[in-house]
């Protein structure tokens, strides 16, 4: 793993200063020095400054920073990190090996939303559950609100087949920046997306089930004690979709 700070190779002081900072980040997939989306992670990562600090951001830096931790490695798992310092946010950037989807999906519901879920921000409890559904057998938690209602797992979104196209959960979630690719260029495919309410009572209802972050789209074949079933072609179509998608240069 590498870590920098503002540029530099940060010391133990400063990782420890970081342990229960008040902050943001965004996560990342780099192939051959290129990522996917890397406008809508600037967006992130600007909006949520603005909302906890009041400040802007300098969008030409970030990728300097980036591509600075990166030193030449073409393929990695990015994370870049802004968090309050004594003067300014200070932007923090993880370097660590590639990382790829699973699937097929395990997830069990817990009764948990994410606070204030629309940030990707650090103070935030899904870890504790996604940990406990690992320990149960499963990949990861699916978060759920009052009356069954689902929001999102608890690394990803996730998304449901019907005879309309793509059903996102109408409940808090973060707007993922792989959910926000697939908005845009599924139409061009045929395949529409709205959002409505999901219940876990619904699951029967729908075609198949997936989920989507940063690492790609991945299908889910069961929820609790619940097997999905999978209609192939529109994880194809979304699949297929996602992989077209234009990488971006560091």
């Amino acid at each position: 793993m590498r870590i920098e700070i503002d540029g530099r190779e940060a010391d133990a002081e400063q990782l420890w200063s970081t342990a229960s900072a008040y902050g943001h980040f965004t996560a990342m997939q780099v192939r051959a020095g290129r990522t996917r989306g890397l406008a809508f992670h600037l967006d992130r990562l600007e909006a949520a400054n603005a909302e906890l600090f009041d400040s802007g951001l300098d969008r030409e830096r970030v990728v300097a920073l980036i591509r600075h931790a990166l030193g030449g490695l073409g393929d990695a798992s990015v994370r870049v990190y802004i968090f309050e310092s004594a003067e300014e946010p200070a932007i923090m950037v993880t370097v660590k090996p590639p990382g790829e989807v699973s699937t097929p999906q395990r997830l069990q519901s817990v009764r948990y939303q994410r606070p204030d879920a629309h940030l990707k921000h650090l103070a935030t409890g899904q870890s504790y559950y996604s940990r406990l559904a690992r320990r149960n057998g499963f990949d990861d938690a699916l978060l759920t609100g009052d009356e069954g209602v689902v929001s999102e797992s608890a690394i990803a979104n996730i998304g449901f087949f019907d005879d309309s196209g793509v059903v996102w959960p109408d409940a808090p979630y973060l707007h993922g920046i792989t959910m926000q690719l697939l908005e845009r260029e599924l139409p061009e495919r045929g395949l529409q997306s709205r959002r409505a309410t999901v219940r876990l009572g619904d699951l029967a209802s729908f075609e198949g089930v997936f989920l989507s972050n940063a690492r790609g789209v991945a299908v889910v074949n069961q929820i609790d004690d619940v097997i999905v079933p999978l209609h192939k072609e529109p994880f194809e179509t979304i699949a297929a979709a996602y992989a077209e998608v234009a990488w971006d240069t560091i």
